[in-house]
């Protein structure tokens, strides 16, 4: 599992302590690539070197065709790109990214995108912001202190979401370019019949689609990241963009939200009874709006799709109710959270309601 993030890196290899709760001290747009590797129980991170070595730029340019000049500087972070649609193709599996919420250690994350991978046919790919309001205070001061750093990780969410859009053009292009190379040599001497093989294997091209989760206050970074003018949540990086238990304001939400495109649906999951969202409306001196993510009324935003799990069985008051009781309990559940995750369609088979213009699964 790779391991995208902005917090500082006190270590080029360990465990969950090298990770640390303040932003990069060269700044909080500066990214860092860490690999996970598992032993058991046994967690150890390697952080990444920046460039690639030139030996290894040839081989990915060889096994991807992606007719890279091998004189030229490449980043690590190609090669993760690879390595992660790789796995994908062969295990047959999609792309998920997930970007975490309020008072997460990287241990919280990490369990979270393990028990995605183990739930749903995804590769997790996490992009990690430093939650934990900088340990330096609890309760909702600490809630205020990750609503800041938050704010300040946009720009790093921008810059992530580039690379990755970039990397996957290279890596579509470069394989659909090679059914063409094969279809010409099937039949060098007539075009049309190498154009219908082409699209003959074009259609037995096994897609790799990615989505994006973002949960809790995930959703407040997602939402100042589309506030640039260059926002990289304005191009088709997705296919599905799925906004769980938004610890947003409702009000206004459509501004942000429809200035994000992607491929197929924008899905934003509601559950009234969340009690974390209940309890991060109150804040110093006033209450905070109603937070997007518990909130049935003025759902608006033109791209976005709505589903309402509140009275879905084994729900309750959960604030991650995509995974643990509340899917292993209701498979109704797990299979909307299974397709929106997945890239693929969630709500054909709900019921929509629409005086609140939502889906509902009860």
């Amino acid at each position: 599992m790779f391991i995208v993030t902005n917090r500082k890196i006190s270590k080029k290899k360990g465990g969950f302590s090298i990770f640390k709760k303040t932003p990069n001290p060269k700044g909080p747009n500066e990214l860092r690539l860490l690999e996970l590797v598992s032993e058991g129980d046994k967690k150890n991170f390697t952080l990444l070197s920046d460039k690639i070595p030139k030996k290894r730029v040839k081989e990915l340019s060889d096994k991807y065709s992606l007719n890279l000049d091998t004189k030229q500087t490449w980043p690590v972070s190609l090669d993760a790109a690879c390595q992660i649609f790789d796995q994908a193709k062969t295990q047959k599996k999609q792309v998920l990214v997930f970007v975490h919420g309020y008072n997460n250690n990287m241990q919280d994350i990490i369990t979270t995108a393990e028990k995605l991978e183990a739930a749903y046919n995804v590769v997790v790919v996490v992009f990690s912001w430093p939650a934990n309001g900088g340990g330096f205070f609890s309760g909702t001061a600490q809630y205020i202190g990750d609503k800041s750093d938050a704010r300040v990780s946009t720009g790093a969410l921008n810059r992530f979401l580039e690379k990755l859009h970039q990397y996957h053009a290279m890596l579509t292009n470069a394989e659909v370019d090679a059914l063409w190379e094969k279809a010409k040599d099937t039949y060098k001497d007539n075009y049309e019949q190498a154009r219908s093989e082409y699209a003959k294997l074009q259609q037995k091209l096994c897609k790799v689609n990615i989505s994006l989760l973002c949960h809790s206050m995930g959703n407040y970074v997602l939402k100042y990241a589309t506030i640039p003018s260059d926002t990289q949540m304005k191009k088709p990086i997705f296919d599905n963009i799925c906004l769980v238990a938004a610890d947003v304001n409702n009000k206004n939400h459509a501004q942000w939200v429809e200035k994000i495109e992607a491929r197929s649906s924008v899905y934003i999951v509601i559950n009234q009874n969340d009690s974390a969202l209940k309890w991060s409306r109150v804040k110093p001196g006033k209450a905070q709006l109603a937070r997007l993510g518990h909130y049935l009324k003025s759902l608006n935003a033109k791209n976005a799709t709505y589903i309402n799990v509140t009275d879905a069985k084994y729900v309750d008051d959960e604030h991650s109710y995509f995974k643990d009781e509340p899917i292993a309990k209701n498979l109704q559940l797990k299979k909307v959270f299974a397709d929106m995750f997945e890239g693929k369609k969630a709500e054909e088979k709900l019921k929509y309601k629409a005086d609140i213009n939502a889906y509902v699964l009860s």
